[in-house]
C-alpha cells in the first residue's frame, strides 16, 4: 500500500519483541522504571475480554503500575485484524507522545510488526464459492486434507502455521484460490511497499535466549497457566456461549483444554500437546522476527546494555 504522504511520528517510539515466556513482561518493566513510558499491547490474544490466563495478560496489579493499551478490547467473538491494530496502535502512540510519555510496544504478534513498520497487506477479496468449497472439503476430509493442501501450494505459509490452526490454514487457502498468490508471497510483496507510517526516533529491541532455556521457561508457564485456572477459565467461556470453533478459542492453550473438555485427549495428552505446540509456536515466532533486518537483538539478561543502548539511539541521555 504506496502513500505520497506518510504519517510521520517524530517523537521517541520503542519496540520490545521476542518468543512467548522468554520475558518481555519482566524487561517491559524495567524499561517503563527506566524512562516515562505507557506500554501498549502487540498480541493479538491480549485484545480479547475474558481470555486472561491463556494469554498471560499482565495482572491488575501490574496494569495499576503503568498504564497498558491494546489489552481488552473485543470480545472473543469478533474480529480483530492487523489492520485494527495499526489504527489503534497510531492512535495510541500520538496519545502517549501527547503527555510527553515514550509508547513501548511490546509483544510476539509478528503480523502486526510488520504491518506497523512496513505498512499493511492489502486484503484479499474471498470469493462466496471459495469460502463454501472449503468448507465442504473440510467436512468431507477433514482438516487434514486441507493442511496438505496448504503444503502443496504454499508452503512457506505452512511451515508457519500450525497443522491444528483451522482458522489460518483456511485463510492461507481462501488468499490463494482467490487470488491465485500464496500468502507468503503477498506478505513478501507487502515489505517491498512503502508505509503508511515513518518513523524518524524508534528503537527495535529483539530478546534471545539459549533454546534449551526458553523450552523449560514455556514448560513453566504452561504449568503456571493449568495452575491459574486455564481449564476453568475455558469452561467459563464456553459457558458464556463463546464456541470452540471461533478463531479465539483455537489459539494455543484454549485449542488444548478445548479438546480435553471435548473428550478428544486425556490430562497428560493435554500437557504434552500444549508445551509441544507452545515451542513450535516461540520457533515460528523467532523465524519472523528474524526477518525484521533492523532489529536489535539481545539476550534476555542483557537488561543494562537494553536500556544503554536505548538512551543512546533516541537520544536520551
Amino acid at each position: 500500500m504506496t502513500n505520497c504522504n506518510p504519517l510521520q511520528i517524530e517523537s521517541p517510539v520503542l519496540v520490545l519483541v521476542g518468543p512467548t515466556a522468554i520475558g518481555k513482561t519482566a524487561l517491559s518493566f524495567d524499561i517503563v522504571r527506566e524512562f516515562d513510558c505507557e506500554i501498549i499491547s502487540m498480541d493479538s490474544m491480549q485484545v480479547y475480554r475474558h481470555m486472561d490466563i491463556g494469554t498471560a495478560k499482565p495482572t491488575v496489579e501490574e496494569r495499576k503500575q503503568v498504564r497498558h493499551h491494546l489489552i481488552d478490547v473485543v470480545l472473543p467473538d469478533e474480529q480483530y485484524n492487523a489492520a485494527r491494530f495499526v489504527s489503534d496502535c497510531l492512535q495510541a502512540i500520538q496519545v502517549i507522545a501527547s503527555q510527553g510519555k515514550i509508547p513501548l510496544i511490546t509483544g510476539g504478534t509478528g503480523l502486526y510488526l510488520s504491518s506497523l513498520i512496513n505498512g499493511l497487506f492489502e486484503e484479499v477479496k474471498v470469493k462466496d464459492e471459495v469460502k463454501e468449497e472449503l468448507q465442504r472439503q473440510l467436512t468431507a476430509h477433514g482438516l487434514a486434507s486441507l493442511y496438505k493442501e496448504l503444503c502443496s501450494v504454499d508452503p512457506v505459509s505452512a511451515a508457519r502455521i500450525h497443522r491444528n490452526d483451522k482458522h489460518r490454514i483456511i485463510r492461507g487457502l481462501e488468499i490463494y484460490h482467490s487470488s491465485g498468490v500464496p500468502w507468503s508471497d503477498q506478505l513478501r510483496q507487502q515489505n517491498k511497499k512503502e508505509s503508511q507510517v515513518r518513523f524518524t526516533r524508534i528503537f527495535k529491541i529483539g530478546l534471545t535466549c539459549e533454546r534449551t532455556l526458553l523450552h523449560q521457561r514455556i514448560e513453566q508457564r504452561s504449568s503456571v497457566m493449568l495452575e491459574q485456572g486455564l481449564v476453568e477459565e475455558a469452561k467459563g467461556l464456553r459457558k458464556m456461549g463463546y464456541a470452540p470453533s471461533l478463531p479465539s478459542m483455537g489459539a494455543i492453550g484454549y485449542r488444548h483444554v478445548n479438546q480435553l473438555l471435548d473428550g478428544q485427549c486425556d490430562q497428560a495428552e493435554m500437557v504434552d500437546s500444549l508445551v509441544r505446540d507452545t515451542r513450535r509456536y516461540a520457533k515460528r515466532q523467532m523465524t519472523w522476527f528474524r526477518r525484521h533486518k533492523t532489529l536489535h537483538w539481545y539476550q534476555r539478561y542483557q537488561t543494562e546494555k537494553i536500556i544503554s543502548d536505548i538512551k543512546i539511539n533516541l537520544k536520551l541521555q
